[in-house]
């Protein structure tokens, strides 16, 4: 689950030890990572800043916070490290707040232009503009069937009320798509575009075949899983299957020489070990799953098969939409089946396969 610090990697370097937030560091000429504060588990991530004769790229440039935007105005401003040129684009490897967050107040500010794929921005567009004062009847249904009682619910309420369009800048009418297999010039640099799927629907990743350097986002992460969620939104998605399928093709195709700048974490090296350690931990979880399941449990009953800690209330909620994601992917591949029972709460059971 997002934020649930695994056992180190074999095979897994880190070249530069840990990076301060709000500070930047060059990891290649003309490439600098810049860490930026976040609200929740890891309570940070990994902007790269990268620098072209016209002016800078910003990828992934944090979640709208006054911190963070406080930041950028120091680096931007007179006499700051940046403040020598302008800021050209925003690149956002996927739609999630932490990393597209600010990329409306650039464009606003800065007169900057978006990068992401199309279906980061349809999603981070839709999302924005999906705000309401109370959720939707088909949400909370969703959540129900998860097993959640009153009190669960209650707090499911207060957080649905701090919905997306609260913590994403405005966004723009328009952008620039980047897609599969496109080769950007940034840096002085060919990057070739790769996509992931699993943790959010196109996920795009850089990929400096030349140097063996890596921009990617939260698809590959060097000692936590990124959240793998199922919401009320698509509620039979199964990410889990997108998620493996994504990392076993992403491990043939960048070595364990690249240096990986990961969304959250530090800088490293050891690309294929870590993903081979993801599909293997996705394994072992899916096993003690339907272990459990020899007895049908909802989806909040599967948290003690899941998660080594107990789950509190500040991760419900991503506790909930991976359990879910889990179970999906179980019903998908036939090794469980799903009922639901007389007070409308779903549960799942393992079948023999």
């Amino acid at each position: 689950m997002s934020g649930v610090r695994e056992p180190q990697t074999a095979g897994v370097s880190y070249p530069f030890g840990v990076l301060k937030t709000g500070e930047l560091f060059e990891i290649a000429p003309k490439v600098r990572v810049l860490p930026l504060p976040a609200t929740f588990p890891p309570f940070h991530v990994n902007a790269s800043v990268l620098e072209d004769d016209d002016g800078w790229t910003l990828v992934d440039p944090g979640l709208r916070l006054d911190e963070t935007r406080a930041i950028w105005n120091g680096l931007l401003g007179k006499g700051g490290a940046l403040a020598h040129k302008p800021v050209r684009r925003v690149l956002a490897t996927h739609h999630h707040p932490d990393h597209i967050g600010m990329a409306g107040w650039f464009i606003r500010e800065h007169g900057a232009e978006l990068w992401t794929t199309r279906t980061s921005w349809l999603f981070a567009r839709m999302l924005q503009l999906d705000a309401w004062s109370e959720p939707p009847p088909e949400a909370a249904l969703f959540y129900r069937r998860c097993g959640y009682d009153a009190d669960m619910m209650a707090r499911w309420r207060e957080r649905a009320a701090r919905n997306y369009s609260v913590t994403v800048e405005p966004l723009p009418l328009g952008f620039r798509a980047i897609a599969l297999g496109q080769t950007l010039r940034l840096a002085g640099r060919d990057w070739r575009v790769r996509i992931g799927h699993g943790h959010a629907p196109e996920h795009a990743l850089l990929h400096c075949e030349a140097e063996d350097l890596v921009i990617a986002g939260d698809q590959i992460l060097p000692t936590i899983t990124p959240n793998l969620g199922v919401y009320p939104t698509e509620p039979e998605a199964d990410p889990i299957g997108d998620w493996l399928e994504s990392c076993t093709a992403l491990a043939e195709q960048i070595p364990d020489q690249a240096l990986v700048v990961p969304g959250h974490g530090q800088p490293f090296r050891g690309a294929a070990a870590r993903l081979r350690r993801v599909i293997e931990k996705h394994a072992n979880a899916l096993d003690r799953l339907t272990d459990h399941l020899r007895s049908p449990r909802s989806a909040v009953g599967c948290f003690p098969a899941l998660y080594r800690r107990e789950i509190t209330a500040p991760l419900e909620g991503l506790a909930t939409v991976e359990a879910v994601a889990h179970l999906n992917h179980l019903t998908r591949t036939g090794r469980a089946q799903r009922r639901e029972c007389g007070n409308g709460v779903y549960e799942w059971e393992a079948l023999d396969v």
